[in-house]
């Protein structure tokens, strides 16, 4: 999903309204606990685990509601796309930052086990709760919009060099042949802002459901 205009990016939170929005916000804020910790201000390598993870909601979403439009025999309304669209988008994201942020032998290891195990919990999550699946990833795109906007401010500070954008991403957004790492986070800040209303309006039609 991407904006057309990324410099004007709308801030918004949802307030946690049930018990669903609230385990979807604490297991986030839980997740954002670890993240801190570990990556402090290395946002770069920050936004590799987070896209590793990013990339995993919308094609467990997509494959469980592709096989419920077929058990079901009918039209799913779009979800599907959507869904394998936002997956293939948070994919690019991580391709773009590994470019970047040229993560170690560590930090791939811990790439794959974060995989392994968010890629379970959101399986289970998902498969019995899809309403709260939907808000933790409304939540998780929150923080990641906050991320990105912290990025820039480091960016503009000069506390983060603002190095040549990779080709990989003037390809996928277009970019000018001169964009720069500024360039990139403000469309991949957008990108997150767009999967961030869409998922919650996803939790909201299937609370409006049930």
């Amino acid at each position: 999903m991407r904006s057309t205009d990324p410099n004007t990016l709308e801030k918004s939170h949802h307030v946690p309204r049930d018990i669903h929005d609230r385990i979807a916000y604490r297991t986030v804020r839980i997740m954002r606990f670890f993240a801190d910790r570990f990556f402090a201000n290395r946002y770069g390598h920050r936004a590799v685990v987070l896209e590793t993870v990013a990339a995993v909601p919308g094609m467990v979403g997509g494959l469980l509601q592709h096989l419920k439009a077929i058990r079901h025999i009918r039209d799913d309304q779009g979800w599907i796309k959507e869904l394998i669209d936002e997956a293939d988008n948070e994919r690019m994201h991580l391709m773009t930052f590994i470019h970047i942020a040229e993560p170690t032998r560590l930090e791939r290891f811990i790439i794959m086990i974060a995989q392994a195990i968010f890629y379970n919990f959101y399986f289970f999550l998902y498969l019995f709760a899809p309403r709260t699946a939907h808000r933790l990833v409304g939540y998780l795109e929150e923080e990641a919009v906050v991320s990105y906007t912290h990025y820039l401010e480091e960016i503009d500070a000069g506390r983060a060099e603002n190095v040549p954008a990779p080709q990989i991403a003037k390809d996928y957004w277009g970019l000018p042949h001169d964009a720069r790492l500024r360039d990139v986070v403000l469309v991949i800040r957008a990108d997150e802002a767009g999967h961030r209303d869409k998922n919650h309006d996803f939790a909201n039609q299937i609370a409006a459901r049930e």
